[in-house]
């Protein structure tokens, strides 16, 4: 990487609990490609403010994570179709000063189910409500499966996502199980409350045909631990972190690495 200087191109990531998984992936990318740019990940104690400051300051780019997907909309310029079709933003991008939201969850959640061949015929329970659920029912939804449930405590979030699609609404799981179950909360994420916790009890997961935790950090989350146990084909969050932050990395640089560069990055985020 080069030595910090005034013509360096700054990109950041705004989280509630920051990882290094980005600031690896970038910066690995950015050292790659000879390229005069740094990544820095960043927990706001003042979103609207930290928006202004993308925007004050020239940051070229930035990654939006938990629990931020949803607030900043009424802080950018324009959005993307990406993130204007699912009201959940992951990406923006900032333009002589115009900010313009994009997401790429999405990609990330629709190429997964696709290369992991999983039967959209597969029942399929989704846990969550937030903005990264948003992303999963609508890449579902437009992939072909018909028969999902989101599970959600927040029933005006869980009905109206359910609702928008034209699936089911459940507030709690009651014993019920899928071919597909798929995590979308911090349940099991490092440094949270619940970083040891299942996010479905393991006579779901053992009833279950594919487990898919969209959690990156551990990789190996308590519900991709159970699973593999289990002896259950998984899709874990590590891999969403990597195809979304490619599509990132794109949107910023303008420059598509070679997947052997992408594999190098993957590998180094991995490594931490």
């Amino acid at each position: 990487m080069p030595i910090l200087n005034k013509d360096m191109t700054l990109c950041i990531s705004l989280s509630a609990r920051p990882s290094n998984n980005g600031t690896r992936f970038h910066n690995h990318l950015y050292e790659q490609l000879d390229l005069n740019w740094i990544y820095k990940a960043f927990a706001p104690t003042n979103l609207e403010q930290a928006i202004a400051g993308v925007r004050g300051l020239g940051i070229r780019g930035c990654a939006i994570s938990m629990p931020y997907k949803e607030d900043v909309i009424a802080l950018v310029d324009e959005m993307d179709p990406s993130a204007k079709a699912i009201d959940s933003v992951n990406t923006i991008v900032n333009t002589d000063g115009r900010l313009t939201a994009y997401n790429t969850d999405y990609t990330a959640i629709e190429q997964l189910l696709a290369t992991n061949k999983v039967p959209t015929s597969h029942s399929v329970l989704v846990q969550g409500a937030g903005g990264m659920a948003k992303a999963t029912v609508a890449a579902l939804r437009d992939a072909g499966f018909a028969d999902v449930t989101v599970i959600a405590r927040n029933e005006a979030a869980g009905r109206a996502l359910a609702g928008q699609y034209g699936f089911r609404w459940q507030a709690a799981l009651d014993g019920g199980t899928a071919d597909l179950l798929i995590n979308v909360t911090p349940i099991g994420m490092a440094g949270g409350a619940e970083a040891d916790a299942l996010a479905f009890p393991q006579e779901t997961i053992d009833a279950a045909r594919v487990v898919f935790d969209v959690v990156a950090l551990p990789a190996e989350t308590p519900l991709i631990k159970a699973a593999r146990a289990a002896g259950k084909p998984v899709i874990t969050g590590a891999e969403v972190a990597t195809i979304q932050a490619l599509e990132q990395f794109v949107l910023y640089t303008g420059v598509r690495p070679t997947a052997e560069q992408v594999r190098a990055a993957e590998e180094f985020m991995r490594a931490q």
